[in-house]
């Protein structure tokens, strides 16, 4: 039986049943749900013989018939109207006592009854059986006897005693009407009088005081909020309004806030017989806390699928009994399908078949036992293939122990797998593999040996040519000097030459040293190699004679290479020379230049090479070619198969020396009687082509200037002197860099520092340097060196913005070098240099190592730990260190603490976004990199930020990595 809601502690059913008028409840189907012990008395039926029987089966009657059509019409307009119906008499006959059918007359009324979003649900009947003063009516009309009125005053005490029995009814529904568990009301008149309001109502409004007076004046507080013009509207037009989850202030006293509510209410109009609308039937709920929970639990929602969609692992949540509920864009990405669904019955077509028995198995159990779940599973992708995944699926519980939600990550582990499936086919055939790795490591050991043999003599010929550069800038000083003494002397001035052109082939030889052994200091400019090629087209024909065809071959799109140009040409002209003596002075030399990738399988069979991008000059001559014994040997210095005294050996040596200095790689390929080809590779630049300057050329020139002359070497320091003074300089003499510092401190005008780079004492050369500069910002500063492995060389690259004059130099060298940095201390431009952290960046830049050596330290700023979890693990596994902070304030904590060479932020903080964690950050360091990782598609505020950029999430970790090394880069660059 339907059963009204329990209130407080009177039983409503109890109620129902005693009322005298019959009363039956029909869903909208018709069929008897309920009905009260007053029906079941004039009908003469038992509930068991009525519930859940259709209407017009229990009672039967001719549907074309007039009363059937009147009840039938009467259901119809309540169920499509929503509104209470009346039928002041209609006949329907009913089966007596006796079983016989008897003609009885019925006064009904049909109530709706609806759900609380305001459909019909269920039909309230309330009828009275009118036969007998019906015949009442007929027979007066016929008979006017006394008999009849006599019969009429009897009818009016039965009256009189239906009237006591309606007063306790009304009674009745007084009391249901004042406990009903919302709140209602009746106003009467156009001024909407409050006639009647339950307590729900008067507990909602808080006031009591509300028979009698108008809305106006009882609810003064919600003037302003449409809710008089709403009533308004409803009286005069008659048309019932309902509203759901409707704002209203309420303010019951004024030494209290105004309260915000939330309403569901249905303003009804209440029409007198002749239809007219004599008042308004207020009833609703008070749906505040629903709204508030509905809005919490959008809110929580909003932040899960957020930070779903965040994340780059497949996520997906289930209701409490397996059924899909949603998945994250991830899903879609790799499956390529547009709907995705799993519950107990049905699996998704993205699962392998040979899988869906296992996994139907184990999900059945997880919901049976409430456990997690974890299964490997294959997932297939929008191209068709199949990939392992681990998925999780995790419970979410009440605080009673209830699931409410599952919440699953599948996880790509298809590497994994792969990677178990090798390991378990190297353990079948472990024995070949042994073997194989066996031969390789031979072979990798002896190329290992040559590395280590290569590096070996690179050591003691850089430390000879040192020594050696010294000793021969002592005698070429000399020399010049003396050429002075004895000019006009033909027979000295033709010995001079002699020792002179000797001592120069000394400085070949140590320069081919220092090459070999990676001690050269290179200037690296940003080239394009076909320029220079052409612009070397004349010097290579003049050199190898017209008896050499010489093809050169540029393939389109060159890409620029960082390298020192000088020594390209030297290692180039090397390789020709070496090729027209291996052709016998005729034949044809090829020279190609072309863009190569050199991929991570070439990388590993190769010794010492990374794999990349590179720029590969080839040069192949048609000689003889060379055997495998000589190509072992090739690279060795002072090897050679020329002729004794035709060559020294050290060509090929200087040319690998080079390339290995400059970052690259060199192969030889020849056979006897095919001709030699070598390649070399020159990593690959992303910068604009540099312009390179022309040689300083022309006489050499002297100068009144004061020059501070700082060398431990006193032969070496007296020629210096010598040749500076006779070039017409003021000379100033120290012995180490403590000495010279002290002059400087003295205040003594000086116009250039002279200084060697390897210094005894305490002071290095490097710092004096400095210290220099800071006394005398104009100050020339040029440093001399035998030996370049030192602290302004790095790499094998000399340090932007110094000068450096290598020994043994000339008189003539030493002036144009002298004179361009006094040129360049009068500009009086400032080096630009800006003040860094000590992190990857400045270490690079004081020469502790390259950038490419160091791990560079990323502050990750992100408030959600999941994303800020799994980006870290990413930058960490890329090599970086990472300092992670949850909030603006933690990151303003790192900052104070330790160096960064680049800030990851979200943008939406908790204490502050983003943009303005960046301009308190840069407060301290003004230049450091930023990326914003954010759900944004633009940062406005971040739009004038220099060294800022934008990336939106879910983002593609690789193009993450991509732009941090980008942008790290860069910032040393500066």
């Amino acid at each position: 039986m339907f059963r009204l809601t329990e209130l407080s502690d009177i039983d409503l059913d109890q109620l129902f049943n005693l009322s005298p008028n019959p009363y039956v409840i029909l869903d909208r189907e018709l069929r008897l749900v309920g009905m009260n012990d007053a029906y079941l008395a004039v009908t003469g039926r038992s509930r068991g013989e009525l519930l859940g029987r259709n209407m017009f089966d229990a009672f039967p009657s001719d549907p074309e018939s007039v009363p059937g059509r009147m009840l039938r019409q009467s259901f119809a307009k309540v169920l499509s109207t929503g509104e209470v119906d009346h039928m002041s008499l209609v006949s329907y006959p009913i089966a007596g006592s006796d079983g016989q059918m008897e003609e009885r007359y019925w006064s009904a009324t049909h109530t709706p009854l609806k759900d609380e979003a305001g459909e019909v649900v269920f039909i309230l009947q309330h009828t009275v059986d009118v036969t007998e003063l019906h015949l009442l009516r007929s027979r007066l009309a016929d008979d006017g006897s006394l008999q009849v009125h006599a019969g009429l005053l009897r009818r009016a005490d039965a009256v009189q005693g239906q009237n006591a029995a309606l007063g306790a009814e009304r009674e009745y529904l007084r009391m249901l009407f004042e406990q009903a568990p919302g709140f209602m009301a009746v106003l009467r008149e156009p001024e909407h009088i409050f006639v009647i309001a339950n307590k729900a109502y008067r507990v909602l409004v808080g006031r009591e005081d509300l028979i009698g007076k108008t809305v106006r004046e009882a609810l003064p507080d919600i003037a302003g909020q449409g809710f008089y013009e709403l009533l308004d509207e409803v009286y005069r037009a008659g048309t019932p309004y309902s509203a759901h989850s409707t704002r209203i202030l309420l303010q019951p006293r004024e030494d209290k806030a105004p309260e915000e509510r939330f309403l569901d209410f249905v303003y009804q109009p209440i029409r007198d017989r002749n239809g007219a609308v004599t008042g308004i039937f207020v009833q609703g709920h008070d749906v505040t806390n629903l709204r508030r929970a509905q809005e919490a639990a959008r809110d929580n929602e909003d932040r899960f699928r957020t930070l779903a969609q965040s994340l780059p692992t497949q996520v997906w949540t289930a209701t409490p009994d397996g059924r899909m509920q949603w998945c994250n864009d991830q899903i879609f990405a790799y499956s390529g399908l547009e709907s995705f669904y799993f519950d107990k019955d049905r699996r998704s077509e993205m699962l392998h078949p040979d899988d869906v028995p296992r996994i139907a198995a184990a999900w059945g159990e997880a919901l049976r036992t409430g456990d997690w779940l974890e299964t490997e599973i294959r997932l297939r992708r929008h191209d068709g293939i199949y990939r392992w995944f681990i998925s999780r699926a995790v419970p979410i519980r009440k605080d009673d122990g209830e699931i409410t939600l599952w919440v699953a990550t599948n996880t790509d582990i298809d590497e994994q797998k792969q990677t178990e499936t090798q390991l378990s086919d190297l353990a079948v055939t472990l024995g070949h593999r042994v073997e194989e790795r066996t031969i390789e490591l031979e072979r990798t050991q002896e190329v290992l040996r040559q590395s280590q043999k290569m590096e070996a003599i690179g050591n003691l010929a850089g430390g000879i040519a040192h020594d050696f550069n010294n000793l021969l800038q002592v005698i070429t000083g000399n020399l010049q000097l003396l050429a002075r003494e004895v000019a006009g002397n033909e027979a000295a001035e033709k010995r001079l030459e002699s020792a002179l052109a000797g001592a120069s082939r000394g400085a070949r030889l140590a320069s081919q040293l220092l090459s070999f052994g990676r001690r050269q200091p290179l200037q690296p400019k940003v080239i394009n190699l076909s320029r220079l090629i052409r612009e070397m087209d004349h010097l290579l024909r003049r050199s190898l004679g017209e008896a050499i065809e010489i093809d050169t071959i540029v393939g389109g799109g060159l890409w620029n290479t960082l390298v020192d140009p000088s020594n390209v040409e030297n290692a180039l002209l090397n390789l020709a020379i070496n090729a027209r003596d291996a052709m016998n002075g005729q034949g044809k030399l090829t020279i190609e230049l072309g863009n190569a990738f050199l991929d991570d399988e070439y990388a590993r069979q190769a010794f010492d090479v990374r794999a990349g991008q590179y720029v590969m000059l080839a040069v192949t001559d048609t000689g003889d070619g060379m055997t495998p014994d000589v190509l072992e040997k090739v690279f060795d210095p002072f090897f050679t198969t020329k002729p004794e005294g035709k060559g020294t050996g050290l060509g090929l040596s200087m040319v690998y020396g080079f390339v290995k200095q400059s970052g690259g790689h060199i192969r030889i390929y020849s056979e006897p009687g095919s001709g030699t080809t070598v390649r070399i590779y020159l990593p690959r630049s992303m910068e604009e082509e540099d312009a390179v300057a022309e040689s300083l050329g022309g006489g050499a020139s002297g100068g009144d200037e004061t020059v501070l002359v700082v060398e431990d070497d006193e032969a070496v320091r007296e020629i210096t002197i010598g040749l500076l003074s006779e070039l017409g300089y003021r000379v100033l003499r120290a012995r180490d860099a403590d000495s010279g510092l002290a002059i400087i401190e003295s205040g003594v005008p000086i116009d250039v520092l002279f200084t060697d780079v390897v210094m005894p004492g305490r002071l290095k050369s490097r710092d004096l340097a400095r210290k220099a500069k800071e006394r005398l910002p104009h100050l020339g500063i040029l440093f001399t060196s035998g030996y370049t492995e030192n602290s302004i060389v790095h790499g094998g690259r000399l340090d932007p913005g110094v000068n450096l004059l290598s020994k043994p130099y000339t008189r003539e060298a030493l002036a144009r070098k002298i004179r361009q940095v006094i040129e360049q201390g009068r500009e009086g431009a400032p080096s630009r240099s800006v003040e860094r952290p000590v992190s990857a960046i400045a270490a690079s830049a004081a020469g502790q190592a390259t950038l490419a050596d160091l791990p560079i330290t990323v502050l990750l700023v992100e408030d959600e730990v999941l994303i800020r979890i799994s980006t870290a693990d990413l930058l960490q596994d890329s090599g970086m260190i990472v300092v992670e902070a949850g909030s603006a304030n933690e990151a303003l904590a790192v900052i104070g603490s330790q160096s960064v060479d680049i800030l990851i932020t979200d943008v939406h903080l908790p204490e502050m976004s983003g943009p303005e964690l960046v301009l308190k950050i840069r407060e301290a360091l003004p230049f450091l990199p930023v990326i914003f990782a954010t759900g944004d598609q633009n940062v406005p505020e971040a739009e004038a930020l220099s060294h800022a950029a934008l990336i939106v999430k879910p983002y593609d970790y690789e193009m993450l990595l991509t732009r941090i090394r980008a942008m790290v880069v860069l910032r040393s660059g500066d």
